[in-house]
This record gives structure tokens, C-alpha cells and sequence, in this order.
């Protein structure tokens, strides 16, 4: 097991599980991202990889202290910074250690982003999801749609069998939307997370590939 935890990057927590095995699809081919973030296109968004240019969009999101506050993190304070975290995601998908994509709206502009904050595949098959929308494009339905496509990513390509999601309790739109998905509410995560203000508790949620063919 492998503990990332990057000097100057406080988003996201990252407990990177590596192995050595793949799982095998029927076909043969194992997944294996390599840092080539696959373009995913729905009726009205579309997920790509991140790039450098998005780091202002994205620090508008970043920055929001709602937002931050669902991270677990300050909230982002300069372009730069969202230069850097874009920047190790990147390095992150390049060593199968995380997969994130930019969330583009009808018009094209950044409104979010997605994906899988780990995934192991030997011995578990199942990922963990992370989420997070610009306020003002909230209430649309884009990330249940955005999020649908990231479900099917890694249901029908990566492999998973289970993909996981954890969600801070008073994030009540959070909980509603990944129930819509089909999650269901595992339980609670006792003092989970440490922050600035002391432990968190955090709810589980779980989807299953048999229960996602059903939705």
C-alpha cells in the first residue's frame, strides 16, 4: 500500500492502493489508463482531460468555500495553484493512481469536474468517485449526467465491480444525486477525515455493476 500525500497540494486526500495484477476483460486486454484520459460525450456534457487552460474555471470552483468545505479543503487561492493540482492529476493518471475529467457544458465552458479519486482492481475491482460542479451550474442535472457517463466508464471499460462514493452528511444535493444514480447509502464513517476543525464523519455509498444494469 502506498500513501500519496504531496507537499503544497491539500485537495483531495489520496490513499493510493497499488498492485500488481489487472483485471482481465472478456476480451483479454486489460485496463490500463497510462495517462490517455478517453473524451466522453453525453446529450449535454462532454468530459475530457484537464487541461492548463481550465485552471480559471476551475479555481472559480475551487475557490467557492462551500465547495472547499465538501473537499475537505481550504479553498484555492490562485490560478497557480489550480495549475498545480491540474498538473499532478495528470501525473496521477499516468501511474494508475487516479483519473479525473473536466466537466464542459452546452456551450463548451468548463462547469466541473469528475472521476475516480483511486481504483484497485486485484482483489476488489472498485473504485471510489469524487464530484464537484461550479454553484451556478448547479440544479440542471449536469453532473448526474456527467457522472452517468463516468459510471458506464467504469462499469463497462475499467472493470469495476464496485464503485464507491463518500459524501460529507449536511451535503444533502450530493446525497439526493447519487441515490438518484442508483447508490446506496452504506452507513456512516465514524471521525473518517481529520480537518481543520477537528475529525469529520463522512456517509458511504455503493453501487454495484449487477444493480447499475437495472437503473
Amino acid at each position: 500500500m502506498r500513501r500519496c500525500t504531496p507537499a503544497g497540494i491539500s485537495f483531495w486526500e489520496c490513499l493510493q492502493l497499488m498492485y500488481t495484477g489487472s483485471r482481465l476483460k472478456g476480451d483479454g486486454i486489460m485496463y490500463v489508463c497510462g495517462g490517455d484520459i478517453p473524451e466522453l460525450n453525453g446529450p449535454r456534457v462532454q468530459l475530457r482531460a484537464m487541461a492548463r487552460s481550465d485552471a480559471q474555471a476551475l479555481l472559480e470552483i475551487w475557490s467557492d468555500p462551500q465547495v472547499a468545505s465538501w473537499l475537505n479543503a481550504p479553498p484555492m487561492s490562485s490560478k497557480e495553484e489550480a495549475e498545480e493540482l491540474i498538473d499532478l492529476l495528470a501525473r496521477w493518471a499516468a501511474e494508475e493512481d487516479s483519473l479525473r475529467w473536466s466537466i464542459l457544458g452546452p456551450e463548451g465552458e468548463v462547469i466541473g469536474s469528475c472521476g475516480y479519486n483511486y481504483w484497485q482492481l486485484q482483489g476488489a475491482y472498485r473504485g471510489e468517485i469524487g464530484f464537484e460542479l461550479a454553484p451556478a451550474a448547479a440544479g440542471r442535472g449536469y453532473m448526474r449526467e456527467a457522472l452517468g457517463l463516468v459510471l458506464e466508464f467504469g462499469f463497462g471499460t475499467m472493470g469495476l465491480n464496485r464503485i464507491e462514493a463518500l459524501c460529507h452528511p449536511d451535503n444533502l444535493r450530493a446525497g439526493r444525486l447519487l441515490k438518484r444514480l442508483g447508490f446506496r447509502q452504506e452507513g456512516l464513517l465514524r471521525q473518517y477525515r481529520h480537518t481543520a476543525s477537528g475529525y469529520q464523519d463522512v456517509q458511504i455509498y455503493s453501487l454495484l455493476c449487477g444493480e447499475a444494469a437495472q437503473i
